[in-house]
């Protein structure tokens, strides 16, 4: 009940603030890290790739990761910018399976950077990390730095995303490419303050308008930007569905309820009651994988 209390604060806490980058740095506050990652392997923060047969949530969210590696053509010895790395898992699974140079990242979290500085750290990667607080639309790197840029299930946050296509197609070289996975309305005149169910309350309180357009509006920001050639393609049947069973099935894991107090167990099923709502809404959602090159 005590942890509910202090989610229910910190819910209301962001929700009052106006700033709206300050805005997502408290909505990925919210949830303490000790219930949102219990009984679970990693810290992955995406939706996942969801594939027959898997069931974790930590299998899905490396699986998408390396969907996103794949779009951007990850190459050895690239030097990669993960912007909204939150707490950088696919960071050290790409130095680890696509042996790529050097990852910097940029995130606007504090305790995110932090976790993964320390990370860095013990696993011997400092040398070959750069993880820093900073903001998306104002990247604080030269122009011409990176070969590739990758923003994992973030920039529908950035305020406003048209601003970050600019700066990341300023710090890649000539050639690079960026990449994203994001979310995005199926539909442009579906109304983003219709959505109504708790888990996907996040579509209401931190995707700015600017971001709320369909794949043809998102390849014409990418193209405005300078971008060459951007295909913007749907994955949705890889993602919601498979997200929406693994949430659901949550509060009925043994192990997650071992590892977490039997109030937070009981106001996640609550959340995920309404299935018929939660269907419908998702319905309305397309999430895409984005691929641009800058000539």
């Amino acid at each position: 009940m005590l942890e509910n209390l202090r989610t229910l604060g910190r819910v209301v806490r962001t929700l009052a603030t106006k700033d709206p980058v300050t805005r997502v740095r408290r909505f990925y506050e919210i949830q303490s890290p000790d219930v949102e990652f219990a009984a679970r392997d990693t810290r992955y923060m995406n939706f996942g790739w969801w594939e027959d047969g898997v069931t974790s949530i930590d299998v899905a969210g490396e699986a998408l990761a390396m969907q996103l590696a794949d779009a951007a053509g990850f190459k050895p010895d690239d030097t990669i910018l993960d912007v909204g790395f939150g707490y950088g898992d696919q960071d050290f699974a790409w130095l680890r399976d696509r042996r790529v140079s050097k990852v910097s990242g940029i995130n606007i979290t504090p305790r995110h950077v932090e976790h993964a500085r320390q990370r860095a750290e013990r696993e011997g990667l400092a040398e070959r990390t750069d993880f820093r607080l900073g903001s998306a639309t104002t990247l604080p790197f030269e122009d011409g730095t990176f070969d590739r840029v990758v923003a994992l299930e973030s920039a529908f946050h950035f305020h406003p995303r048209s601003a970050f296509f600019a700066e990341a197609f300023r710090v890649l070289r000539p050639g690079g490419v960026l990449a994203t996975a994001d979310i995005i309305p199926l539909d442009g005149d579906t109304a983003r303050m219709s959505i109504r169910s708790g888990p996907l309350s996040f579509v209401k309180f931190s995707i700015p308008d600017e971001n709320w357009h369909d794949r043809a509006g998102y390849a014409d920001q990418l193209t405005g930007a300078g971008f060459a050639n951007p295909e913007v393609r749907s994955i949705r049947d890889h993602t919601w569905d498979g997200w929406r069973r693994y949430q659901t099935a949550r509060p009925g894991d043994p192990a997650f309820q071992a590892a977490v107090d039997p109030g937070v167990v009981k106001g996640m099923a609550n959340n995920w009651r309404d299935q018929e709502l939660i269907k419908k809404e998702i319905g309305l959602l397309d999430y895409v994988i984005a691929v641009a090159h800058k000539p």
